[in-house]
């Protein structure tokens, strides 16, 4: 059967499959990525993995430690974090980046770790960038960091996975920024909400790599867990173009040679002219459950916000409010490669920053300022009055200097625009191109120069409904109940938050026990839940289930109230990952929720239904009077963690 890019990289990537597996989109996966990547959470996964009684790293190979976040912190608190991490780093054998060397998912990208049809993850949210390198670039959690680096593997259920088709041109002066933006501001109803992405279409040949990246890096905000170009002769040939940089400027330490014996371990000749004589793609048919078609002439110069990606501006409009500014930063892993840096320069060349406004920027990389200075960009931005700062994180996340204080407007060529994320709450901050951010600063408000008549958005979107395969069995492990069955547990609302299941002022209260937890789950929610839950009840919840925070008693306290388990309308990813990760069973199941909501109604928040739940797992179906419902099917990689106890104690299994 035809199988999407995605699904053929998951196929490569996982472990333990049966012989005739044909992975697809829904699918629990037992994988093995090609690389993991933490930051300076390496200090918070250390104790994980010390804890589940691991000793060595299972493949030194596979693990990067990159410190990037907090690095202009020169605490000494701070500077001690670093050097522990750095002395665990090379006890282990793991390849260890030192703050000022750049953002981590930069050098995984110049370094050749995120590489064409392989699987790399990282404990960052903004690893979907890998995708502008045909690599599906995914993130995890700290506890599966661990886990990778105890047994070289964790697990993954493969997303529903939305084709992006791209037609036609981006027009002079529209970036992969604004292209992005305006897919994040037009499909603003969670249209993609934990999709994986596939772009594809005739327009992509008009993108260069580093415009993939930006808009990769971006489908994050977007809501996916993914976003993955085609691998093409652009990516072919950035490819042969970084390692030949490499090669000349002799970053491998050794000469590169035809057989690429001795050159650099990930990018060298003979790994590019493999991938290049079996490019892997999609194959024709493939199922898309959506599919959404954009022109790229209809893009134009857009701006973000004011504190969401949702809301877009033309440039043409926002520019007519005459929006001063009091920031402007060309800044983290978005948009601070050398491309951007000579974009911006060449807008503010001749030029000053306005009185009271404050530019600043701060290369992806060392290697990118190095090459930002050979050119003569980075002079020129600090001749105009950018104030520079370190390689690395800093504004974007809220830490460093440059910080939005109460009341100032700062535009930004970041990827997210929060409140407060870059300061002060009482802020307001937009985002936009680095031309736009320099254009913005030389004039003390937002403001570029667009010669193009205003355009609606061309874009349209489709839904693709799945057949159902209902002859398929799933082989069930010992352990693993074939069926269970209980009462169904009505909470009808949609994006049920963290907040809401688990409350924020118990959360880091660090011996608080599972009968603790089990008292005051669902307590923001609805106070009455703990009274009417009983033990073996199926709770049934709304869609986006679990979202916002990463915290993990907003699993394990249904878990601890007795609540079988969760079946839900859609479930956020991070909420699913850490329930799984903690032995707790989530599945999804769109029409029983839409059934249970005309049925019980919206009036109670929480309504105990008399109705039975039957859920067999054999068969991937749930029966409610009568009437069956099809989910995704519940294979060896989850039931493995649900039989174990959670990740942990499989790690401790399999060590």
């Amino acid at each position: 059967m035809s199988q999407t890019l995605i699904e053929k990289i998951a196929q490569k990537s996982a472990v333990g499959l049966d012989k005739n597996h044909e992975v697809r989109s829904g699918d629990y996966l037992s994988i093995k990525p090609a690389y993991v990547m933490t930051h300076d959470n390496t200090g918070a996964v250390i104790p994980k993995f010390k804890s589940i009684g691991a000793a060595k790293l299972a493949n030194p190979r596979q693990v990067v430690h990159t410190l990037d976040h907090n690095v202009q912190d020169t605490s000494e608190k701070n500077l001690e974090k670093y050097r522990k991490i750095e002395e665990f780093s090379k006890k282990m054998g793991a390849d260890f980046y030192p703050a000022g060397r750049g953002i981590g998912h930069q050098i995984m990208c110049e370094e050749g770790y995120a590489f064409p049809g392989t699987l790399v993850v990282a404990s960052d949210s903004h690893s979907n960038i890998y995708g502008g390198l045909g690599c599906l670039g995914t993130p995890i959690v700290r506890t599966d960091a661990a886990a990778i680096w105890a047994t070289g593997r964790t697990w993954w259920q493969v997303p529903p996975i939305a084709k992006v088709e791209l037609k036609g041109k981006l027009r002079p002066g529209v970036t992969g920024k604004d292209l992005i933006i305006a897919l994040c501001g037009y499909f603003n109803n969670d249209e993609v909400l934990n999709f994986a992405i596939e772009f594809t279409g005739e327009g992509v040949k008009n993108l260069p790599v580093d415009e993939r990246l930006t808009v990769a890096n971006m489908t994050t905000e977007w809501g996916a867990l993914a976003g993955v170009f085609p691998i093409d002769e652009v990516t072919i040939k950035w490819l042969k173009d970084r390692a030949d940089k490499i090669h000349t400027r002799g970053l491998a330490g050794v000469p590169s040679d035809e057989d690429g014996k001795g050159s650099h371990p990930r990018l060298n000749l003979k790994r590019i002219s493999k991938i290049e004589q079996n490019i892997c793609k999609a194959d024709e048919g493939a199922f898309y459950a959506k599919e959404i078609i954009i022109d790229l002439s209809s893009v134009q110069p857009f701006v973000s916000g004011p504190n969401t990606v949702k809301t877009i501006t033309s440039l043409s409009e926002i520019k007519a409010k005459q929006i001063k500014i009091n920031k402007a930063y060309l800044v983290s892993c978005v948009n601070s490669r050398v491309n951007d840096l000579s974009e911006a320069a060449s807008i503010v060349r001749g030029k000053k920053v306005a009185e009271g406004v404050k530019f600043y920027i701060a290369a992806a990389s060392s290697e990118v300022q190095e090459e930002s200075e050979k050119r003569g960009d980075w002079q020129t931005l600090i001749h105009a009055g950018a104030i520079p700062l370190p390689p690395g994180c800093g504004p974007c996340i809220g830490l460093g200097t440059g910080l939005l204080e109460d009341g100032e407007v700062g535009i930004s060529a970041t990827n997210r625009n929060f409140k407060g994320r870059m300061g002060s709450p009482n802020a307001q901050a937009y985002l936009a191109s680095p031309a736009v951010v320099a254009a913005s600063a030389i004039a003390g408000k937002i403001d570029y120069s667009w010669e193009y008549s205003p355009d609606n958005i061309y874009a349209d979107i489709r839904v693709n409904k799945k057949s159902q395969d209902q002859s398929k069995k799933v082989e069930i492990i010992k352990g693993f109940p074939a069926a269970v069955e209980g009462e169904i547990i009505f909470c009808h609302q949609d994006n049920l938050n963290t907040d809401g299941i688990y409350p924020g002022k118990y959360t880091y209260i660090d011996d608080y026990t599972p009968e603790q937890q089990a008292k005051v789950v669902m307590e923001n929610y609805d106070p009455e839940f703990v009274k009417i839950a009983k033990e073996g009840d199926i709770l049934a919840g709304g869609f986006n289930f679990g979202t916002g925070s990463s915290r993990e008693q907003a699993a394990t306290a249904l878990k601890y109230k007795g609540i079988k388990l969760v079946v839900a309308g859609s479930l956020n990813e991070t909420y699913k990952r850490n329930a799984l990760n903690n032995g707790f069973l989530l599945i999804e199941c769109p029409e029983l929720i839409v059934d249970l909501k005309k049925k019980v109604g919206k009036d109670k928040l929480t309504v105990k239904t008399g109705m039975i739940a039957k859920i067999d797992f054999s068969s991937s179906q749930i029966s409610v009077n009568k009437k069956k419902y099809s989910f995704d099917p519940v294979g060896k990689a989850a039931q493995e963690l649900i039989v174990d106890g959670g990740l942990e104690s499989w790690v401790r299994k399999n060590l």
